[in-house]
Order: structure tokens, then C-alpha cells, then sequence
């Protein structure tokens, strides 16, 4: 059996609106996509994005907040989306498994993640969150949110961004590996798991950010010691030239070349860039193959993609 960990994209939860009713469906619809996948009886660790839904959670704080039920931080609320996604995928991958008479089941671990509080992400946010809004909606948010930043975000439109510290380390890692190798299936790192610092007295506090769930599920894999890193996204490849006309489909690369196109600016900083950054980081500490491939092609994953090897 393989050890494969598979991050889901943003795409992979959001449905045709952010009511509870339509993310549930648009999660039921990916699972049973992914279905053989479950379905190979490999030793399988869900990680998920949280964007969308971590900065729609605080605006729904910030227009209810008052100063006897105030909003809650960042960090917080991070935390409650990582909950919220992973019961929905819980009960997704549970109705799956009943349906094909599988006895295994899923278990979110809700994940800290250890990160630098030194960082200089700290200064330069890039992380988007959020809904997109059109260049007429950008200025009047602007003004209702002058502390906040925001950036256009693939040609989709404006969101805000947030810090993105590195992944250092994941703490609750022994306990999503005794999960996976007792058969059932962690749902683990949720938005790239909460991020936190330790003090010199071995306190844990939260930070203010967002960490990307590619470069922690990097982090998850190598951890695990697992054999693959699946991202799966909204495109079918990793392109160079991505949107123009000659644009071009890569579908096996090694490491050391696509560490050329990174640093060549090929891939955008907010969006392909930390997936191909963290299947680098994958394939050098592991020596062993990662994937970035469509969510639409889940269902023939082997023949899909683009695989970086050694």
C-alpha cells in the first residue's frame, strides 16, 4: 500500500454559493470523485484550503461584532473553518465508505502549525482570502477597511491578503501517522493548520495569518514519510506561459528544472507558485514524487498531471 497525501484546492468546497447547504454538496461531489482513490486502499491524508471560507467567517464577525461579543482573531477563526470543513468532509468520506461497504471512516485533527513569529511573510502579506470583488467593489472596501490590504488575484478580481509565515514544523504529526496507519483516513492541516508560535517558556500562541495548505501538506508528507504529495486544483497542468497563447503544458518534470522555472517567475506568486514550491520541497526531502493535477481528474489521477520527480 502507498502513503499519499492529497491536498485539496479551494474549488474542492466551494459550491455555487457559500451557503452551508451548497459547500456540503460541492464537498460530497469531490469525494466521490476521488472515489478510487479511497478506493485502492491506500493509506490516505486529506489536507484542505480554507481560504474563501476564513475570510467570509470574518466578515460575518466583523458586521456582527459589538464590545460584549466581539470578533474573534484571525487565528480563531482559522480555527473554526478547519473544524467546519472537516466535518463536512467527514461526513462525505463517512457516506462514502457506508455506500461502498468500506468499514473505514475519517477523523479531522484540528492542526497547529509551528511557524517563525520572526518571519518576514509578516511584513509582506500574500495570502489571499476571501471573496473576489470587481474593480467597482475594490475602492469601497478599501475605505470600509483601510488596514487591510488588497491585490488582484490571477485576472479573478481583488481579494485580501494576509500573512503566509513558512511551515516549520506540525504538531500534531504522530498522531495524524498512528490515524493513517491504523487504516482510517485524517483529515489534517485544514487552511495549512493554525499557526502558532512557542514562546521560551513553551507557551503556544496563535498568529495572525494564514498558512498555505500546499507548503503544509508538504510538510505533512515528508513528516509521514509518505509516498506521494497529490495536489489537486482548478487547472489540469502546471503551464509555462500560463493564460497566453503560447502557453505550455508540463506533464513530467524533474526537480532541478522546475526549480529553473520558479525562479524564472513563471508561476504567480498567489496562486501556482507555493504548489510547485511545495512539491520542490517534498521531492528533496523525501526523493520520492509529487503531483499537480485538475480535481476534475481525480477519478484517473495515474494518467493526469504534472509530475515532478527527482
Amino acid at each position: 500500500m502507498k502513503k499519499i497525501v492529497i491536498a485539496l484546492g479551494g474549488n474542492a468546497i466551494a459550491g455555487r454559493d457559500y451557503s452551508a447547504a451548497a459547500q456540503q454538496q460541492a464537498v460530497r461531489t469531490t469525494i466521490n470523485k476521488l472515489w478510487p482513490v479511497f478506493a485502492s486502499h491506500n493509506q490516505l491524508v486529506i489536507v484542505h484550503g480554507n481560504g474563501p471560507q476564513v475570510g467570509n467567517l470574518l466578515l460575518q464577525q466583523a458586521a456582527g461584532s459589538t464590545s460584549k461579543n466581539p470578533a474573534m482573531p484571525l487565528d480563531t477563526a482559522g480555527a473554526m473553518t478547519e473544524g467546519s470543513i472537516g466535518y463536512w468532509l467527514q461526513q462525505a468520506i463517512d457516506e462514502a465508505m457506508l455506500a461502498h461497504h468500506d468499514p473505514r471512516r475519517a477523523a479531522t485533527v484540528i492542526t497547529q502549525t509551528i511557524v517563525s513569529a520572526n518571519d518576514p511573510a509578516f511584513q509582506h502579506p500574500t495570502k489571499p482570502i476571501g471573496p473576489f470583488y470587481s474593480e467597482s467593489e475594490i475602492a469601497e472596501q478599501k475605505r470600509l477597511h483601510p488596514g487591510q490590504v488588497f491585490v488582484s488575484d490571477a485576472g479573478r478580481g481583488y481579494r485580501r491578503v494576509v500573512a503566509s509565515p513558512a511551515p516549520m514544523a506540525i504538531l500534531e504529526a504522530p498522531v495524524i501517522a498512528k490515524l493513517a496507519a491504523s487504516g482510517e483516513i485524517p483529515v489534517v492541516a485544514g487552511g495549512g493548520g493554525i499557526p502558532v508560535y512557542q514562546t521560551e517558556s513553551g507557551q503556544l500562541r496563535g498568529q495572525a495569518a494564514v498558512i498555505d495548505k500546499d507548503l503544509a501538506a508538504a510538510k505533512v508528507a515528508a513528516d509521514l514519510e509518505a509516498d506521494e504529495l497529490i495536489i489537486l486544483t482548478a487547472v489540469s497542468h502546471v503551464y509555462l506561459h500560463f493564460g497566453q497563447k503560447n502557453q505550455q503544458a508540463l506533464t513530467k518534470v524533474s526537480a532541478a528544472q522546475m526549480q529553473k522555472y520558479l525562479q524564472a517567475g513563471e508561476f504567480a506568486a498567489g496562486s501556482m507558485a507555493p504548489k510547485v514550491k511545495a512539491c520542490l520541497e517534498f521531492v528533496s526531502r523525501s526523493g520520492r514524487p509529487a503531483k499537480i493535477a485538475a480535481l476534475a481528474d481525480a477519478d484517473h489521477l495515474e494518467q493526469a498531471g504534472t509530475v515532478v520527480i527527482p
